[in-house]
């Protein structure tokens, strides 16, 4: 699908589920111990992993694993979860994609995070299928931008959560693949590949979709990950993924809601909500000319802290 064919689409309201992301943590979907933790981890997002986690020959025991702890866990339904329960499948084009799917399908998580997305045509792929499998629409899809093509076309993947039907909520910077692919070197501050990341938030943020930074490999560096999630932070990601239970609270706090910022949105929405204000377009608070998508914006801020809080 081309950007003139995107060029085309009526863009209706995008209604997508407010949710805190600041912590998405992966689990191996092969390893029954580590699912059994991640459960009672206070990380906001955990994915079970078929992808990159798994080696090809534990693919087909990895999904049946995942699937029987899950039915154990959550036997009326992953709506029962506290958290996001998302899963990472292989590619359609891969010989375990189309069983994933099946089987993702089944089980109803939160979410599926397809790999590699390179172009909007390969979530509408998904989507269709998934529409073809009477798949409620409450199943939704993040997409990992990780490839060199999939920066190219990040626009246009990210203008196709506009679409009628659309399942898309989010995208999650592959960091570690954009570097094998592209042979750039990881340095401290990730000097060559913050122009690539700061695309991908700029794009996600244009069409109303959250975004959540890459991993940090080294577990042990807390002063590294912590100085990462703070650039992450300041480049407008709203959480990291990670790949150790460490690495959690660190992340709730660098990507959590400020004291001072939630009493500014409080001070925002009861502004509007003066009688004298309600049919003006700019108002003043505190000094500052505030607009109503400031107060959408302030209102999805008291709706998260309410959800962190629970």
């Amino acid at each position: 699908m081309s950007d003139n064919d995107l060029s085309n689409i009526k863009i209706p309201e995008a209604i997508r589920p407010v949710r805190p992301r600041r912590s998405v943590l992966y689990v191996p979907a092969n390893n029954e111990r580590a699912m059994q933790k991640s459960l009672q981890l206070p990380s906001d997002v955990v994915i079970y992993d078929l992808e990159d986690a798994i080696l090809p020959a534990h693919k087909e025991n990895a999904r049946e694993t995942l699937r029987a702890f899950l039915k154990e866990k959550f036997p009326n339904g992953i709506k029962d979860s506290k958290k996001e329960i998302l899963i990472r499948i292989n590619a359609l084009s891969s010989p375990w994609g189309s069983e994933d799917l099946i089987a993702v399908r089944a089980i109803m998580p939160s979410a599926i995070l397809l790999p590699k997305v390179s172009e909007a045509d390969d979530i509408i792929e998904v989507n269709d299928a998934l529409v073809e499998m009477d798949t409620p629409h409450e199943l939704r899809l993040w997409a990992m931008i990780e490839t060199p093509r999939g920066i190219l076309n990040v626009a246009s993947i990210a203008r196709y959560a506009r679409t009628p039907g659309t399942r898309l909520d989010c995208f999650v910077a592959g960091t570690n693949d954009l570097i094998k692919e592209t042979g750039v070197i990881p340095q401290q501050g990730r000097p060559y590949l913050s122009n690539w990341l700061s695309q991908i938030v700029l794009s996600a943020r244009a069409y109303g979709l959250d975004v959540i930074d890459g991993v940090y490999n080294d577990f042990k560096d807390a002063s590294g990950f912590e100085r990462e999630s703070l650039d992450g932070r300041a480049m407008g990601f709203d959480g990291k993924s990670l790949i150790h239970p460490n690495q959690i609270d660190f992340a709730n706090e660098a990507f959590g809601i400020k004291a001072d910022a939630l009493n500014e949105a409080h001070e925002i929405i009861d502004a509007f909500a003066d009688a004298t204000n309600k049919d003006a377009g700019v108002i003043q608070v505190n000094g500052k000319m505030v607009e109503r998508l400031h107060l959408e914006m302030a209102e999805k801020l008291v709706e998260k802290s309410k959800l962190i809080s629970n």
